[in-house]
């Protein structure tokens, strides 16, 4: 492993130990404020922390323009809105776990419309162990599963999204723009997509319970680390290990909650919790070929050259491939 993927897996290793505990952090605030607030607000901070960074983009053409606009479509204001309409209509325990089933709308939608990523056998095995995993963590009890159609769709379809979003990112990568400014044409797109959500959901402009320290700070965490640092930082990510690798730490966000809720909230940890956390991090390396039973070597030709030839294993793209090039 180059110092550039070990960099990647720092880096997703980072935002999903960030993720993983802002659902703490909307709990606090949801004293106070609705989702569709503590969603507007933080984005909004966020947009305002990328623009106090020096950075501009100037994009070439009307087309990069939209890829722009459909990644904040997807990955900012639809994702979080469903997700957040979801949890209205529906179980947490539902939305948690098929939420978590992200990584594998990834790869589906890469298969299916790119024909680049491909569905191993050690990627469908990790799948099922990390979804097991997750159903353990966040089902406490086993009435709480109920099928809610309109609430489970919605998850879903939020799932889905983050799953565009993660493909159109590893399009605009290859538009060669720095991340930054990327992210922070991404955001304001999201913002402004957001905004006839305001209208239609509970929203109130007060600004006096910003007042209250708790509120603030949690604000400030989501707005800042988790949104502006997090959503940067996973962008890159995502350039230097592709959309595929990358996508499968977001297993791991329900056993980071579950710490954190142990460590800060003093919620108790159940055996069949801790059997899911250790089932999840199996599915993880699994997905990724982490374990020795699970590594596969494959040989190729280039396609340039008929008499070179290259070995490559789990889910990596051909050596020369778009997830390689920044390597």
């Amino acid at each position: 492993m180059n110092n550039k993927r070990l960099l990647g897996h720092l880096l997703c290793i980072a935002c999903v130990l960030v993720w993983g505990t802002t659902f703490i952090s909307t709990k606090v605030l949801l004293v106070d404020f609705t989702p569709v607030e503590i969603l507007f607000y933080r984005f909004l901070l966020g947009l305002a922390t990328l623009y106090m960074c020096p950075g501009r983009l100037r994009l070439t053409g009307i087309r990069q323009e939209i890829y722009m606009a459909l990644a904040g479509l997807s990955g900012v204001s639809l994702y979080y809105l469903l997700e957040n309409i979801a949890l209205t209509c529906t179980t947490a325990a539902n939305v948690g776990i098929i939420v978590s089933a992200a990584p594998f709308f990834t790869i589906l939608l890469s298969h299916l419309l790119r024909q680049e990523d491909r569905l191993t056998p050690a990627f469908l095995v990790g799948f099922l162990f990390a979804i097991t995993g997750i159903g353990l963590i966040t089902v406490t009890d086993i009435s709480q599963m109920h099928f809610h159609p309109l609430g489970d769709f919605l998850a879903v379809m939020a799932a889905l999204l983050w799953a565009v979003y993660s493909l159109l990112m590893k399009k605009i990568h290859t538009f060669g723009y720095a991340i930054l400014p990327v992210t922070r044409r991404i955001f304001l797109y999201g913002l402004l997509f957001m905004i006839p959500a305001l209208f239609l959901l509970p929203f109130s402009p007060q600004t006096a319970r910003f007042s209250k320290p708790v509120n603030l700070a949690n604000f400030l965490y989501l707005g800042i680390v988790a949104c502006a640092v997090c959503f940067c930082i996973w962008n890159y990510a995502l350039k230097l290990l592709g959309t595929m690798t990358a996508s499968i730490y977001i297993y791991a966000m329900p056993v980071i909650t579950m710490a954190a809720s142990a460590l800060i909230l003093r919620e108790p940890i159940t055996i069949p919790a801790l059997a899911g956390a250790l089932l999840t991090i199996t599915g993880l390396m699994l997905s990724e070929n982490k374990l020795p039973f699970t590594k596969v070597i494959h040989r190729c030709t280039h396609p340039d050259n008929p008499h070179e030839t290259h070995e490559y294993s789990g889910l990596d793209s051909y050596p020369h491939a778009e997830n390689n090039k920044s390597d």
